[in-house]
């Protein structure tokens, strides 16, 4: 029901067309929730279009913020802004830019050369996902609203970097992820052409805590890279020194790396993917770390359920960094078994006193949830555990306090003892 036809006048004189919604929405947006899902959308005004701004109102006609339409979408709005004041011109938008830039170089300092420069609803930019490698960006463009965007968004982030002495000769989409048909677009994956950029093999180099990684930003997971773990791997490296480490789910070798690097005795990296064991071992070759290293392909469950058959005693060291096991809220249990499984196994495997790192990727298992299962693993497992650490994903990842779907990286530390 349109409520300026049955409340009288808004008191607003806007410009863009609006939904109405309903009490629990409003809650929600009271809260500083920006998502408005499907069912607590009572009224679309005439000339709503996908991927266009509207009006939020409640259904007396109070305004609650402006945001994205897509009747594709569960998330039909998303709130960008709380201010009846705002005008969505150029220059709103290459100001939230900037914002968003200078966070970073604030927080992230000198590791500001790879970091993740826009990370989605937490700066405001519902979607979209943009990862710095040195001279290359890797976008990711998930909603309508961004998608109609992007061209004039990443033409004022250049020209912002620019100004702050940050070259950049490359920008390649990642716009192969699955949830782009959610809100109704095809997926690809290509090099974005703009004056002063070029085409490339699609692989850079970086250097994260000393150490040089080839990202392979077309092919990689992801955009190529986890940014996220980056302090998280330096943290590991006080306890890696003169240990004997088994890395699981290695990826490109991240943790492995930096455990050799910090001194272990030996390091085992694991991983199901061939090409991620690859990646590996030449990351270990540039770094000429090899001598210390070993690289198995081979499925971690089997693995860690061979080895914990063998006992304790030949890792004194476990890094647990798996893929999220779910993506939705109806697989959480199955997904806690999964890591309580993995969990489980290293902590019979480790010797008293050994150390293990566990972590987990997936929002949807909430940190009460993981840490339970560790617990519970930990009992089945018959032994205690001592808590070092207990850690999030790295600042250019921040977390909004009125979302908590921005914080989704769980990464403990413990003593098996």
């Amino acid at each position: 029901m349109d409520p300026l036809n049955t409340e009288g006048k808004i008191s607003l004189n806007r410009e863009l067309p609006y939904v109405s919604i309903t009490e629990k929405g409003e809650r929600a947006a009271r809260r500083g929730n920006p998502w408005v899902y499907a069912d607590e959308v009572t009224f679309v005004h005439d000339g709503v279009v996908d991927g266009e701004l509207v009006d939020v109102l409640t259904s007396k006609g109070r305004y609650m913020g402006t945001g994205f339409y897509n009747s594709n979408s569960k998330i039909r709005v998303r709130i960008i802004s709380r201010n009846a004041n705002d005008r969505f011109d150029p220059d709103f938008w290459s100001r939230r830019l900037r914002h968003a830039v200078d966070y970073r170089r604030t927080v992230m300092g000198e590791d500001f050369s790879c970091c993740r420069l826009i990370f989605g609803d937490s700066d405001l930019f519902p979607g979209l996902t943009v990862d710095r490698f040195g001279d290359v960006l890797v976008a990711q463009t998930l909603t309508l609203g961004m998608e109609k965007l992007k061209t004039m968004l990443f033409s004022q982030l250049l020209s912002i970097l620019r100004e702050y002495g940050c070259e950049i000769n490359v920008i390649y989409e990642r716009n192969d992820s699955k949830i782009r048909s959610l809100e109704g677009m095809q997926q690809y994956k290509d090099f974005f052409d703009a004056q002063g950029l070029t085409r490339t093999d699609g692989k850079t180099v970086i250097t994260e805590n000393g150490i040089d990684f080839e990202v392979d930003y077309v092919n990689g997971q992801k955009t190529g890279f986890f940014l996220d773990q980056k302090y998280n791997r330096a943290a590991i490296r006080r306890i890696a020194k003169g240990r004997r480490v088994l890395d699981c789910f290695t990826h490109t070798g991240a943790f492995a790396l930096n455990a050799a690097a910090a001194g272990a005795e030996r390091v085992t990296a694991v991983d199901i993917s061939q090409d991620a064991i690859a990646m590996t071992r030449k990351n270990a070759e540039r770094n000429r770390l090899s001598d210390r290293m070993e690289f198995v392909c081979t499925d971690v469950f089997e693995l860690l359920t061979e080895e914990a058959s063998k006992g304790k005693g030949k890792y004194d060291f476990i890094i647990l960094d798996p893929p999220a096991f779910t993506k939705s809220g109806s697989t959480v249990k199955s997904a806690q078994k999964g890591y309580k499984d993995i969990n489980l196994r290293a902590m019979r495997m480790l010797p008293r006193g050994g150390y293990l790192a566990t972590c987990s990727c997936s929002h949807f298992m909430t940190d009460e949830l993981f840490f339970e299962m560790v617990c519970s693993a930990a009992a089945d497992a018959g032994v205690t555990l001592r808590q070092i650490e207990a850690r999030q994903q790295a600042p250019d990842h921040p977390i909004l306090n009125t979302l908590p779907e921005t914080g989704y990286l769980k990464f403990y530390i413990f003593q098996v003892f």
